[in-house]
């Protein structure tokens, strides 16, 4: 008698557990605004991606998708509120580069890249623009080497910080053509291209939208893109390995969610991503805008930042580069 009450007595907790676990999973998802942190400032490559996919997956999804930036601390903050974010698959992170190299530019983070976050799809991959003076005595890729192999120490290359995509292009172009270019870093993309333009550094790898009207406006010379083929926006311009250096290197944006979403949301979210990212409108407005669209699954997307991480904490380790 005692245990046969007993298995009752189990047996009613149970379904009493499982009640829940089984409303949730018939709930209707998402039945709510979903909010997609981007922790990056307005106007850049991220805010422009971020607002264009979200745009499109709040129009399959059924429920606006709100962009919330949350920049500073080269990406930390807005990372940490992400990770700090519901469970239920209504938080969304769009990150990208320093996601995976801010573990090796800081000596702690507020949260764990790996523990705390799941990566749903990649996004775009964003390219650089090699550029000098307009007045600059070189006017390729190799004629920029030659004039800094004959000034060892004496050349400047410009970022927007230490550890940033732009800071990394400059060091692994250093490293990939043996030159002895000094990083010069600044707060803001203006400042550094006025002093570009001034001659008062040598070169930069500026993000394609913060170079284009420079570029068209005959302000600064584009020597090469640092991506695997030529942008659209500039098909004139040759990749640096068509230019004779042996490097690719580019900047990403993709989707994420804080750990433990339910899987049945994560593949939804991910389809819808991946949707947004392959619509033909969308893939257009990607491309003009100086990214390139790549559009990838979340097990690939995975993979993807492991590679990532290793092969930019093997370049901060080399350059000895830290967050300023």
């Amino acid at each position: 008698m005692y245990t046969s009450t007993r298995r009752s007595l189990l047996a009613a907790g149970a379904a009493a557990l499982a009640a829940p676990s089984l409303l949730h999973a018939q709930e209707a998802f998402p039945s709510r605004p979903l909010r997609m942190v981007v922790p990056f400032p307005p106007a850049g490559a991220a805010d422009f991606l971020g607002r264009a996919v979200g745009e499109r997956m709040s129009h399959t999804l059924g429920q606006q998708v709100l962009i919330e930036n949350r920049s500073g601390a080269g990406g930390n903050i807005g990372t940490q509120a992400a990770a700090q974010g519901d469970r239920e698959g209504y938080t969304l992170l769009l990150t990208g580069l320093p996601f995976a190299v801010n573990r090796f530019l800081f000596r702690s983070l507020p949260f764990d890249p790996e523990r705390d976050f799941d990566p749903i799809a990649l996004i775009a991959t964003v390219p650089n623009l090699m550029i000098v003076p307009a007045d600059s005595p070189a006017n390729t890729v190799q004629e920029f080497i030659a004039f800094a192999r004959k000034r060892p120490g004496q050349v400047n290359f410009a970022s927007i910080g230490n550890g940033t995509s732009l800071h990394l292009a400059g060091a692994q172009f250093n490293n990939a053509t043996q030159l002895d270019m000094v990083h010069v870093p600044y707060k803001e993309t203006g400042t550094a291209n006025a002093d570009l333009m001034a001659g008062r550094v040598d070169v930069m790898f500026q993000t394609i939208s913060a170079a284009a009207g420079l570029v068209r406006g005959n302000k600064v010379k584009a020597l090469a893109v640092t991506s695997d083929v030529r942008v659209t926006a500039f098909g004139a311009v040759p990749t640096l390995r068509e230019a004779g250096v042996d490097l690719v290197t580019v900047g990403w944006f993709g989707l994420l969610v804080p750990a433990d979403v339910p899987e049945a949301r994560k593949a939804l979210l991910e389809k819808q991503a991946l949707a947004a990212v392959r619509d033909p409108a969308i893939s257009a407005r990607i491309s003009d805008s100086g990214c390139i669209p790549r559009p990838m699954d979340g097990k690939a997307f995975e993979a993807f930042i492991d590679g990532e991480t290793r092969r930019l904490g093997e370049v901060v380790r080399r350059a000895g580069i830290v967050a300023s």
